[in-house]
């Protein structure tokens, strides 16, 4: 019985500056909670880039429940057409704004 001494990689870490660069994650998570749900709510309900900064505050001035309720509403609601404008007319008729 013959024993083979083992080998052991050694991590030596990057060997360019490139290879850095390749190895950085550019997404961050979001810091609030209010901007976890303004994303959803961008992704659900297709929001055009130039609104998406309108939902980000509406989501931070109320409270979670009335932005989840009228997200539910919308999407029972609004079958047809383009449903963020109905959402954002229930943010506003709510809210009095």
């Amino acid at each position: 019985m013959s024993l083979k001494p083992q080998t052991t990689k050694i991590n030596r870490g990057p060997q360019h500056f490139k290879d850095i660069l390749s190895q950085k994650s550019t997404t961050r998570p979001p810091a609030y909670p209010w901007q976890e749900l303004a994303l959803q709510i961008i992704e659900q309900l297709n929001i055009p880039s130039k609104k998406r900064n309108s939902v980000f505050k509406v989501c931070k001035q109320n409270p979670r429940d009335y932005i989840v309720k009228c997200l539910n509403e919308t999407k029972e609601l609004a079958k047809t057409g383009e449903p963020w404008r109905y959402f954002f007319k229930l943010v506003n008729k709510k809210t009095g704004s």
